[in-house]
């Protein structure tokens, strides 16, 4: 990985700058500020390279997709726990101990002696002769102090107390923890800590560090703004610690981030109807119509004035740009040679019948004569094909890159989903107002 030294030091330095983690997209983005990475050599990277983990999250409609996939920084180093007890260190001799040695309280950024007279007796110093060589190794010796004990923080899992599980069993402010406000261990929502509590702000117990928490960690010695940003750091130890493998399999064309163009999240359903209650934590985007045109001006994407105007046109499967200027390019999604991306609800198909709001897609096939016809519906002859709008949904939301045999008559066809624009079928979206 050495041709990538400065493009994974760069990740790296915006993971850590990020409280350790970042959405999948929201890091390509980032960096592709910072750097020319195609879209291959990112993937590369977060597949090869031992200093990131690819932690797969739920989409809201049910399946995968790249928008809810977040990227955590990791490393095998650890402080060595005998330097820190004054105890001769096990790894001295041949090969040299290889962990840190230095102060944990250094690290916590609130060491007593490191900014009086008397001097530490323990090293502040990460370019030391040993340490350096440590980091050097690993490819973190260009990496500043900040970002360096963040990542020590939520590897080295002897750094930080543990998270008390009978907190969260139980009734009460308290859980089942019989220590109560004595708890040595760390009172926090395990499920905020997994990443999947369902009740958000509403939850009755803790997402951030209480002041009994505070209390314990800053007798442990760290800092406020490391107090402050350990309730991700800990939802990120929990991603490490979980994790089967070092890294997950980036294949799949799923996983790129060209796979999300014109759809890079979902439009929360609950923000249109005013009863979304997780706000500004919601993972969807908050849009007040079930549809939204972008336009990426190579640093964000901004919405497009015309919006409505596009989207009836869009709907259209004759149409194959808007009639604005400049136009939207249906095909290519482009604008002038800016990218263009539509966002949407969830599909119709991902939800119960009584959900108002979702996105219903339509298929449909050029006729004999010419004229667009959905699949499903009778054409000019009155026949129709064996494979509905939905049918033909359902499996492109199951497997984007199957083939669907279709027969309508006599003859039989194959479809494609990864076919080229030429040969695969028009989809075409209306929403449900």
């Amino acid at each position: 990985m050495s041709g990538y030294s400065r493009e994974i030091l760069l990740a790296t330095s915006l993971l850590c700058g990020g409280r350790g983690a970042m959405q999948l997209l929201q890091l390509h983005r980032k960096l592709l500020q910072r750097c020319h990475i195609t879209e291959e050599e990112f993937c590369f990277i977060l597949q090869r390279c031992p200093r990131f983990l690819l932690v797969r999250g739920p989409a809201g409609d049910g399946g995968e997709r790249p928008g809810d996939c977040t990227v955590v920084a990791k490393t095998s180093l650890r402080l060595c726990r005998s330097y820190g007890r004054e105890e001769r260190c096990r790894g001295e001799g041949e090969g040299g101990c290889q962990q840190l040695h230095l102060c944990k309280f250094f690290i916590y950024g609130n060491c007593r002696f490191g900014k009086g007279r008397k001097p530490c007796k323990f090293s502040h110093d990460i370019r030391s002769d040993h340490n350096y060589r440590l980091l050097r190794e690993c490819t973190l010796h260009e990496l500043n102090e900040d970002d360096l004990f963040l990542l020590l923080l939520q590897n080295d899992p002897t750094l930080l107390p543990e998270v008390c599980t009978h907190y969260n069993r139980g009734p009460g402010p308290h859980g089942g923890c019989s220590f109560q406000d004595t708890c040595t261990k760390l009172h926090l929502c395990q499920h905020f800590i997994q990443d999947d509590c369902v009740f958000g702000l509403r939850c009755n117990r803790q997402h951030a560090i209480g002041d009994r928490g505070r209390r314990l960690l800053e007798e442990r010695g760290l800092s406020g703004d490391i107090i402050h940003d350990l309730p991700f750091i800990y939802r990120n130890m929990h991603h490490l610690t979980a994790a089967a493998q070092p890294t997950e399999n980036l294949s799949d064309p799923l996983w790129k981030p060209s796979a999300q163009t014109d759809e890079d999240d979902n439009i929360c359903l609950h923000f249109i109807r005013n009863i979304c209650r997780f706000h500004n934590e919601c993972r969807r985007v908050h849009f007040h119509l079930p549809y939204k045109w972008e336009e990426f001006d190579g640093f964000t994407w901004t919405d497009l004035h015309n919006m409505e105007d596009i989207e009836r046109e869009f709907c259209d499967p004759s149409k194959t740009q808007s009639s604005g200027d400049p136009s939207v390019n249906f095909l290519t999604m482009t604008r002038r040679s800016q990218r263009v991306r539509r966002l949407s609800t969830v599909s119709s198909v991902m939800k119960p019948p009584h959900y108002a709001l979702t996105t219903k897609w339509q298929w449909y096939y050029r006729g004999d004569q010419g004229r667009w016809v959905e699949y499903g519906q009778p054409d000019e002859k009155s026949r129709t094909t064996s494979q509905t709008s939905r049918t033909l949904e359902e499996a492109f939301l199951s497997d984007p890159t199957a083939q669907v045999t279709v027969v309508k008559g006599q003859r039989e066809y194959v479809i494609s989903f990864t076919g080229t624009i030429s040969c695969l079928l028009h989809q075409v979206q209306q929403s449900h107002r």
